[in-house]
């Protein structure tokens, strides 16, 4: 269910507004005032049931999103920092001075997951409408860049070694025994596939990993045989997609809760390669676009960063 943040709520004699200690003429209070949120909550009240417990407000999550890259906080310190701000409580929609956390830093995950690449579109309207006539141009100028994902340096093994993890832990909740777990033999295997470039360890090293993705092999196929028909398909469609794939095929999988993920070489001596995903900014080409102090800028490049990260 949707919830809602009051438009007229009653004052509260133990409690401060933010009204009569703040500058109205401070520049997110002003921006605050421009934005058209009953409009945003229109477009992405779509994405929510009409039952279930309240959610988190549209314009309170959708604030600190805004926020959170106008400034360049993270999840957890964006919401620290907003019950110390008052002007960012103001530009959130509260009334009142609040002293706890808005919600848990998971729910910005959980809002993203739900939205999506369209529903973060919706929220790039709110920059254009702001710009007014200075955003209607022809032509606008594009950077592209490489944003990283936060996973660990992908191998084959990891890949495979997730798998056999993943299919004892199908395997515990769907109540199927197993012929055999190798819990004890995978522990010896991950531990001697270890610097594999070592000539002392390359022989022992190289046989450990096939090892490895035969006995992920096995429990892949084991449990395609006693799963019922049309459960896990995509997951067990995925990991034989990831054992069989070579060392220089196209379009490989890096990570199996990341599929978007893709290997980018950058030239560079430290750092050869990096996994991630292609994020664009646009701008407008000619237009001075600075408005309200220049967050309005800052407030157009942070929603495209978001609508990249989302993809």
């Amino acid at each position: 269910m949707l919830g809602k943040i009051e438009k007229n709520p009653q004052l509260n004699i133990f409690h401060t507004p933010l009204q009569s200690f703040i500058n109205m003429n401070h520049e997110l209070v002003l921006l605050s005032n421009q934005v058209d949120w009953d409009s945003l909550e229109c477009d992405l009240s779509v994405y929510y049931a009409d039952n279930g417990s309240p959610s988190v407000p549209i314009r309170k999550i959708c604030g600190l999103l805004l926020l959170k890259q106008v400034f360049n906080e993270s999840d957890e310190s964006v919401v620290e920092c907003w019950k110390e701000n008052p002007y960012w409580q103001y530009f959130c929609g509260e009334v009142n001075f609040q002293h706890t956390q808005p919600f848990d830093p998971s729910d910005f995950v959980h809002f993203r997951k739900r939205v999506g690449k369209e529903g973060m579109e919706k929220i790039l309207k709110i920059s254009i409408v702001l710009h007014g006539k200075a955003a209607m141009e022809k032509e606008v100028t594009l950077d592209t860049t490489i944003q990283e994902k936060n996973i660990t340096f992908p191998t084959d093994t990891k890949l495979q070694h997730k798998i056999i993890k993943s299919c004892r832990s199908i395997a515990k909740r769907e109540s199927i025994k197993l012929r055999q777990s190798y819990v004890r033999e995978v522990k010896q295997l991950m531990i001697d596939q270890r610097f594999r470039n070592h000539p002392k360890r390359k022989k022992k090293a190289a046989a450990s990993a096939r090892r490895i993705k035969t006995i992920a092999g096995r429990l892949v196929r084991e449990l395609e045989r006693k799963l019922p028909e049309g459960t896990y398909t995509e997951k067990l469609s995925l990991y034989n997609r990831v054992l069989a794939q070579k060392k220089n095929d196209k379009d490989k999988i890096y990570s199996l809760h990341e599929l978007g993920v893709k290997c980018f070489s950058k030239g560079k001596d430290s750092k050869k390669y990096e996994y991630g995903n292609k994020s664009s900014i646009a701008l407008t080409k000619n237009s001075v676009v600075e408005g309200l102090l220049g967050l309005e800028k800052t407030f157009m490049m942070g929603i495209h960063w978001m609508i990249n990260l989302t993809r």
